[in-house]
């Protein structure tokens, strides 16, 4: 048997180049691509019920007193009393129901809701989810869901063995609400509308008024480098004409240079403004090699009392990586600086460590953010 730890891959690194050089220029994303607008959201919607006709995968009465309470009470509005009567079925469990109103939604829409178990069911499979009402943070009833459960994932167990895949006690219903009650807000006499950045800049807010005041001239103003105000005293039109002449304006997004670092994946993103100033780097490569050859000692013929025994034979095998001297590195733009770690066959993981150490030293013009 044979065990390699090897830290020497160099796949991610040659992967980057390759994209950069074959990457075309890229067109400017849309203002609508890049801000949201203010009242323009969707609002998180919460409900509790019940999943029933599962065969065997439910609550187990017992130990969910809530999902027993729940059919007692569900049965008494329906005519049926069984207080004081033990259940014991498992075809029932509770689940918490879930759903995003999107925004101006009316009455009658339709929309997706998400069913999670919150007993002890093991499954969601063949259920369908009785009338539940889903509430807002004000309290007040915005949709009603009910239908059959869609679960992606299964789970199978047997004696000595189970298998899993994804997860079964959560499950979806397409189109599984239904609005009963909208959010009032009157867009049409707005008189005027922030546009908020979902990666605040200052040169990126300044860039959008520019633009959307090239078009109409006047109508936008820089509030902070995450907020754009558009309308106000100096625009008498509507503000719906408005927004839909100036979303899908082109606008070049300006971000600080940063790289996002994932130790536990060893995953390294950098942005295109990262630079290195000249530096030089020496980075030893480790590999250790393990071979077991066991080996089976028997015993001399017609020997009484003798056993065959396997002794354990390993070998280990270290490469420090000691012959490697120093490397210059500097990266003017993001293709010469992957060119440049490529260079020094690194893996993704020692990368990580290269980037820590090059803005300890102060030679990286980069934010690190580590996840």
């Amino acid at each position: 048997m044979r065990t390699s730890l090897t830290f020497g891959a160099r796949a991610l690194l040659l992967a980057s180049a390759a994209l950069l050089a074959a990457a075309p220029t890229v067109a400017a994303p849309r203002i609508k691509d890049i801000v949201d607008i203010e009242n323009v959201r969707g609002n998180q919607l919460v409900g509790y019920g019940l999943v029933v006709g599962l065969p065997g995968t439910g609550d187990r009465i017992r130990n969910t007193p809530f999902t027993e309470e729940t059919m007692q009470a569900m049965l008494e509005r329906m005519g049926v009393n069984i207080r004081g009567t033990q259940m014991r079925t498992q075809n029932v469990a509770a689940v918490s129901v879930t759903a995003t109103m999107p925004p101006f939604a009316r009455s009658g829409s339709k929309i997706d809701v998400q069913v999670s178990a919150l007993g002890d069911a093991t499954s969601l499979q063949g259920g369908t989810l009785l009338v539940s009402s889903l509430r807002a943070l004000d309290g007040e009833i915005y949709a009603v869901a009910q239908g059959p459960v869609a679960v992606s994932g299964f789970k199978a167990q047997g004696a000595a063995a189970s298998v899993s895949r994804g997860v079964s006690t959560s499950a979806r219903i397409a189109g599984g609400a239904i609005i009963e009650r909208e959010v009032p807000y009157n867009l049409k006499s707005a008189t005027s509308l922030k546009l908020a950045l979902k990666n605040p800049d200052f040169t990126t807010a300044h860039r959008i008024a520019e633009s959307i005041n090239s078009a109409q001239p006047g109508v936008a103003e820089v509030l902070d480098p995450s907020t754009v105000e558009i309308g106000g005293r100096g625009y008498s039109g509507s503000l719906i004409e408005l927004v839909a002449r100036i979303e899908n304006l082109p606008v070049a997004v300006d971000q600080p240079a940063k790289i996002v670092i994932n130790e536990a994946a060893g995953t390294v993103v950098m942005g295109a403004d990262v630079r290195i100033s000249p530096v030089a780097i020496a980075q030893g490569g480790l590999t250790i090699s393990v071979s077991e050859t066991p080996i089976a000692s028997q015993p001399e013929p017609f020997s009484k009392g003798g056993e065959t025994v396997v002794l354990p034979r390993t070998s280990i095998d270290v490469d420090d990586g000691s012959g490697r001297s120093l490397a210059v590195l500097e990266g003017a733009s993001l293709r010469s600086l992957v060119s440049g770690l490529n260079a020094l066959g690194v893996s993704p993981r020692d990368l990580i460590t290269i980037l820590q150490a090059l803005k300890g030293a102060g030679a990286l013009q980069a934010e690190i953010e580590v996840q």
